[in-house]
């Protein structure tokens, strides 16, 4: 009997486990959209699947040459904690890359990277 309960313990936090790992914030959608060529934009806006934290989010922009061209730092949104976004300064054309680092409400960090072009 001790066996069995202890068996049904062991499956039901690996359960849970498979849960919370669900749970990560991930990149839902981004304005500039990923890869699109665009006008220089203002801001990066990025929304997450989850609640992201300001404290430890950040979100860099670069050019092809490493350049950062943020215009200050990137905060979450008070009335869409899912939204995170940094000012940009006026980007010349060509080809820049978002990389982005965030932790969630649940405590866990995701970062991720992509690209957007910038047309004249």
């Amino acid at each position: 009997m001790r066996y069995i309960t202890i068996s049904a313990l062991v499956l039901l936090l690996l359960r849970l486990d498979i849960g919370v790992a669900d749970a990560h914030a991930l990149l839902d959608h981004a304005d500039p959209r990923v890869g699109n060529t665009v006008k220089s934009p203002n801001v990066v806006s990025l929304w997450f699947t989850q609640n992201v934290e300001s404290t430890f989010s950040t979100i860099e922009v670069v050019d092809s040459n490493g350049a950062r061209m943020n215009a200050g730092n990137a905060v979450v949104d008070k009335s869409d904690r899912k939204l995170l976004r940094v000012p940009v300064k006026v980007l010349p054309a060509g080809t820049y890359t978002v990389k982005w680092h965030v932790l969630s409400a649940d405590t866990h960090t995701t970062e991720g990277n992509f690209t957007f072009h910038v047309a004249q």
